[in-house]
């Protein structure tokens, strides 16, 4: 699969979570489950210590910006702005 087979049809940022529209059907990540997803450097290096980000419910997301054709950068209401979310990993978590 391609690229831009991956990418989602259609994507709908809102505070509280992320609605894809991809070929094959529509998919909800709510911002904490995306916040604890985060895959930055600093998340990373958290979980490497033992100490995995937590994700407080009550998490926002402000926008999004797109990352080439491969992935979104996720901005969270309380400044988190590292995290790139590739369309391969937010399929992965789309999966029950």
């Amino acid at each position: 699969m391609s690229m831009a087979e991956e990418a989602p049809v259609a994507m709908d940022v809102r505070p509280d979570a992320v609605r894809l529209q991809w070929a094959g059907g529509v998919s909800e990540l709510s911002a904490a489950d995306l916040r604890a997803a985060c895959r930055c450097g600093g998340c990373r290096a958290a979980r490497l210590r033992g100490e995995p980000p937590t994700a407080d419910s009550q998490i926002r997301l402000s926008s999004a910006a797109p990352v080439g054709q491969y992935a979104v950068q996720l901005i969270f209401a309380d400044g988190h702005d590292r995290g790139i979310y590739p369309w391969a990993l937010l399929r992965e978590l789309s999966q029950p």
